[in-house]
């Protein structure tokens, strides 16, 4: 049985704190892992969540701040000790590879597994594995950083009734899948789209348009929101949303399930981040994401 879900590892800023460590979300999708920004601390945050490193098939960064990507060496790895037997494909930016070279061999180890470096520099798509496709679109931070969009490709449900109304049984129906059309029934005749599904990560930056690309559509948001709306101004300052701008884009992308995480450790009451989206205007599943939390994909329309 497919499991899609985000499994969410770690939820501080810039500065663990006692409960909250550094980022790190893994994105299970079918039979694939991608992790998302490993920030310091990853490795064992992923033990206490059941997480193996044989799960992970790709890793992404958005940028080289340390919260986001510190755990990248241990990550590396611990890959690479458990023998993962199929390829490990990196995605971050071009500009900060010298900090990506410096986190792979930051100490001696053997190498065992093909771990594949995939620089990202433009916006667009950065792999198509046919059950997805994943894009970048550049953010506005003080360090070049990207964010991540998953897209399904849309697909077709059959509809039971049609078929039975054209007499179509048994072999016929996979036969009418297969060639799109069976004794003058095409396909659509006896179906309707089934939207694929989409996913977004989108950590440190500013509004910008790239934001508004991302989350465009999706069914779930994974969203910084460092600031509450009080510090709006810090907010922009350090190139960083809060829960109410995070918040609004959701509503003004059609966002059906927001989570909000990377919290400043400025803030201890999460039920505010949970109260400023509402004041927002967000009305659909809201998430104020917390360490170790599973939160599954949505069901499809």
């Amino acid at each position: 049985m497919s499991v899609r879900e985000l499994v969410v590892l770690g939820t501080a800023s810039q500065v663990p704190t006692r409960h909250r460590n550094h980022n790190g979300y893994l994105l299970r999708w079918d039979g694939e892992g991608i992790l998302f920004d490993p920030g310091e601390g990853t490795q064992r945050q992923m033990l206490r969540a059941g997480v193996a490193a044989h799960d992970l098939n790709r890793i992404c960064v958005t940028h080289f701040h340390g919260d986001h990507s510190l755990g990248l060496a241990g990550v590396i790895q611990r890959i690479n000790l458990d023998k993962v037997p199929h390829p490990v494909t990196a995605h971050y930016p071009l500009s900060g590879q010298r900090f990506f070279d410096r986190l792979r061999y930051a100490t001696a180890y053997r190498e065992t597994v093909d771990l594949t470096q995939a620089p990202v520099s433009a916006d667009g798509v950065i792999a198509d594995t046919g059950g997805y496709t994943l894009e970048t679109a550049r953010l506005s931070h003080p360090v070049e950083s990207y964010g991540y969009r998953l897209v399904e490709p849309d697909g077709r449900r059959m509809l039971p009734e049609r078929l039975a109304a054209h007499g179509i049984k048994g072999p016929d129906v996979g036969r009418l899948q297969r060639e799109g059309a069976l004794g003058g029934v095409s396909l659509a005749d006896v179906s309707e789209v089934r939207r694929g599904q989409r996913f977004a990560f989108v950590m440190d930056t500013r509004l910008c348009d790239g934001v508004y690309a991302l989350a465009d559509g999706c069914d779930m948001l994974v969203i910084e929101s460092t600031f509450l709306d009080d510090d709006v101004e810090l907010a922009a300052e350090h190139g960083h949303l809060t829960a109410g701008q995070a918040a609004r884009v959701a509503v003004d992308c059609g966002v059906r399930h927001l989570v909000l995480t990377h919290f400043s450790q400025r803030y201890t009451e999460p039920d505010e981040f949970e109260r400023q989206a509402r004041d927002a205007g967000f009305g659909g599943e809201l998430t104020v994401a917390h360490d170790l939390l599973r939160v599954p994909m949505p069901k499809r329309r």
